[in-house]
């Protein structure tokens, strides 16, 4: 039997009401969106009465002296064919760059070193090899990791080792040489930073976390996120996000093996393919477009399209394995291959972190240098050189400053053919008045009464018209009278009228 407490059970009661707590707007912020609406108002009204006709009104070459009324219409052809000509271009260069864009790719020369203080070999005469039995330690280790993008025409190899203790003994040293690099080769734009070529840098410490002094077995740095997407410039002026060498420092006295995980950041972002997608298109790695344009140029090519609704994809065996559908629809496909994108493995470095006397400070004798740095060589994706010259070309500030100076040319031109077309209504008003002025003053004022007429109400039979004219007086089916409209008048006329008593 079902009791009381079941049903109160199963049928709960309604939760507390939830009031909005946010606050009314002051008297100033209401009277600030109001001076807003009302400037919006007043700033569409105006556009709605700016004058947009830039074509000279017909029979203006009639009055004009000369062929200037032909040339303007010769010039203002030439003007249309030369905007589509320029927008066709635009959009083919665009296309062009989005559609055969080819990776490009450099090498990054990342140096790795570390420094150590406070070492029992450093600060006692304890023996290194000496176990240290205190958990206080306050030894300590600093890492510096460098990189910097090398010259397609300089050697690909190791640096010599003079550069390396300059690298080494100066933390700005790298910034150096790429001043010098600069200084000699001139470049148009700004030379692109360590943290420009990775959205994050992972390091990983091969130990366990409770046997680390002090907890941490990761330090990650993660690229910060940007309001713009011009790639031309930085992705953020902050210094989170522009150097071209990572420190960071940790207690420890004994040498230790990390990774640094490095995450490459590519503009559009590449994604390794599932195998099944990556056999297909016969790639390993692509960003988004070109696997959505190589899955089409495929079922174009085996002619997968069906024959009714061409945005209708029948599935043959190597796309069944890859949506696991018989058919498939052009515009669900970026949904469909988004289980088959996976975020690219990072770029991983193996270091060891040394505190020992023979790296940190050793003999003359053995001639090595102190804190040499271990040097790599990775290969990062580099931006296409058509992107920036055609953001330049199409966003930038001469770029704009052209449109607006069009723009102002265009809202002249279109005040001076409203004031031509005022011309040549005054030109035709004086003329007719100068062949036969009774006549056009009788129009005139006829024209002005019936409109006066309308305006005030008055007017009978749509507008004042006497009906005195000739057409009027004329009766039989094919007059005024006899027409479907003057039946149709008369009778609802009638209707209308009250019946006598």
């Amino acid at each position: 039997m079902i009791s009381r407490a079941d049903l109160e059970q199963t049928f709960r009661k309604p939760g507390p009401m939830v009031v909005n707590q946010q606050a009314a707007p002051t008297q100033q912020q209401m009277q600030l969106q109001q001076a807003q609406e009302a400037n919006r108002r007043e700033l569409m009204k105006r556009q709605s009465k700016k004058p947009t006709d830039k074509n000279i009104p017909d029979g203006v070459e009639n009055i004009c002296i000369g062929d200037a009324v032909q040339r303007y219409r010769e010039l203002r052809e030439i003007e249309r064919t030369m905007d589509a000509t320029m927008m066709r271009k635009k959009l083919d260069i665009q296309d062009s760059v989005t559609r055969t864009q080819t990776p490009r790719y450099g090498t990054m020369r990342i140096w790795i070193s570390n420094t150590a203080e406070n070492q029992p070999w450093q600060s006692t005469s304890m023996d290194p090899d000496a176990f240290d039995f205190e958990s206080e330690t306050t030894a300590t280790y600093r890492v510096k990791i460098q990189g910097r993008l090398l010259d397609e025409d300089a050697d690909l190899g190791l640096e010599p080792e003079g550069d390396d203790e300059t690298a080494t003994n100066d933390s700005n040293a790298m910034e150096e040489d790429g001043d010098k690099a600069s200084k000699k080769t001139t470049p148009a734009t700004r030379p692109k930073m360590f943290s420009h070529f990775f959205k994050s840098i992972v390091v990983d410490f091969d130990r366990p976390k409770s046997l680390q002094p002090d907890g941490f077995t990761q330090i990650e740095w993660k690229r910060p996120e940007t309001a713009t997407n011009n790639p031309a410039n930085p992705p953020n002026m902050s210094p989170e996000a522009n150097f071209s060498q990572i420190e960071f420092e940790r207690k420890g006295d004994e040498n230790i093996n990390i990774t640094v995980n490095l995450q490459r950041y590519e503009n559009p972002e590449r994604y390794r393919l599932s195998k099944p997608l990556a056999e297909l298109l016969d790639t390993d790695e692509e960003d988004r477009a070109g696997v959505i344009m190589g899955i089409w140029e495929y079922v174009k090519s085996q002619g997968l399209q069906e024959d009714d609704d061409n945005r209708k994809i029948i599935c043959d065996d190597r796309l069944r394995e890859i949506f696991n559908n018989e058919t498939l629809y052009f515009p669900y496909l970026p949904n469909a291959i988004a289980p088959h994108l996976l975020t690219l493995p990072p770029l991983q470095i193996p270091y060891t972190i040394r505190v020992d006397k023979d790296y940190i400070s050793p003999s003359s004798d053995s001639g090595l240098q102190p804190s040499r740095p271990t040097v790599f060589d990775v290969q990062v994706a580099l931006e296409d050189p058509l992107r920036p010259m055609i953001t330049t070309m199409f966003r930038g500030q001469k770029h704009k400053e052209i449109l607006e100076t069009i723009a102002s040319l265009d809202d002249s031109l279109a005040l001076i053919v409203q004031a031509i077309s005022h011309s040549k209504a005054k030109h035709a008003f004086h003329t007719s008045m100068s062949k036969d002025p009774v006549n056009f003053v009788k129009r005139w004022i006829s024209s002005q009464q019936r409109d006066l007429e309308v305006i005030l109400g008055e007017a009978t039979r749509g507008g004042g018209e006497d009906g005195v004219g000739e057409e009027w007086n004329r009766g039989g089916k094919e007059g005024v009278w006899g027409s479907e409209l003057a039946r149709e008048s008369v009778g609802l006329w009638l209707a209308r009228q009250k019946p006598s008593h």
